[in-house]
């Protein structure tokens, strides 16, 4: 009786072992579902990216306010009506020169 049950225990313990340990057991089955739960973040964080700049091209494509934006940020382009200023930084310890 005791080497009939020792056989069952170890029969019980072999086909458990496919199942916890094999290839597509529960061990890997959690691991793909981690796995999948983090691209679909990364998906949706490109998803949005693609939206975003869709929305730009669009915008590019139908009116010019989007390209002056554009060139004003990109390029350092200005308006014809508009001034141009440049405020220099003051060097406070940087040297003057010597006056003869």
């Amino acid at each position: 009786m005791r080497l009939l049950f020792t056989g069952l225990l170890v029969l019980f313990l072999l086909i458990q072992y496919p199942l916890w340990m094999g290839r597509g057991g529960w061990f890997e089955v959690m691991d793909m579902r981690d796995e999948i739960a983090q691209q679909r973040l990364t998906n949706d964080g490109l998803r949005a990216r693609n939206e975003a700049m869709q929305a730009e091209v669009e915008d590019l494509r139908t009116g010019t306010e989007a390209a002056e934006e554009r060139a004003r940020a990109d390029l350092g382009l200005m308006h014809r009506s508009e001034v141009f200023v440049q405020i220099l930084p003051n060097d406070n310890g940087a040297q003057t020169p010597a006056r003869p």
